[in-house]
This record gives C-alpha cells, structure tokens and sequence, in this order.
C-alpha cells in the first residue's frame, strides 16, 4: 500500500490515538497539521464527495460549541461548510485519512484502520 496522509491538530486526541495505532504496525504516514500547514483547500474540495460535508463538519468540538448562533445556521450546504472549513480548521472532524488506494476516511476506529490496512 502507498503512503497513508493523516490530516489533524498533534493535540487532539483522537488524532494521537490513530497515529499511534498506525505507527505500531510499521505504517508509512505522512502527518498534515492543520494548525501549521492549514487545509489544502484542493483536498478539501476531495474530500467533501468522498465523505460529505455533514460527516466532516465537527458539531461536537469546542470551535462549533463557539460559533454564534447565527453563524451555526449559516451553515447549511457544502459551500458554506467549505468556506468554515477553511476559515477555523480545527471545526473539521479529524482525523481525516487519505488512504494509498485513494479513499478518504474519517475519524478513528481500529476496525475501520485494520479494514483499510488490509
């Protein structure tokens, strides 16, 4: 299998535990943080078809929790998720998982991992 691209925040912790996971089975994984390196908006318009902008908007974390009313009912569509998106990445669900074959995750489970893994 091709390289693995984990895309996250170091400090979140479900992005340590899959990192963690992947390291201890020898995975080659490319780590992209958001906090540093931004979301590369041309992945983001990949990853949107590929999981929906329902399940990659975080409306459980802090930064939503944050948001004003008005701005959490602004958000109704995948262009207006795109545009938060890239304005406050950390309201996206991580980690997101760019497979060797092309397919894009979400999230961490260890049997979803251990299914991609194969």
């Amino acid at each position: 299998m091709n390289a693995i691209t984990l895309y996250g925040i170091p400090n979140c912790d479900t992005v340590k535990k899959a990192r963690a996971w992947l390291a201890e089975r020898d995975a080659t994984v490319h780590f992209h943080d958001f906090k540093k390196q931004g979301v590369p908006e041309a992945r983001l318009a990949n990853w949107l078809p590929a999981v929906g902008w329902e399940k990659l908007l975080n409306r459980q974390g802090t930064t939503w929790r944050k948001l004003a009313p008005e701005a959490q009912a602004a958000v109704n569509d995948a262009s207006s998720a795109t545009a938060l998106m890239l304005r406050e990445p950390s309201i996206i669900k991580r980690p997101v998982v760019e497979w060797g074959d092309g397919r894009v995750t979400v999230g961490f489970s260890e049997a979803l991992f251990a299914e991609r893994l194969g």
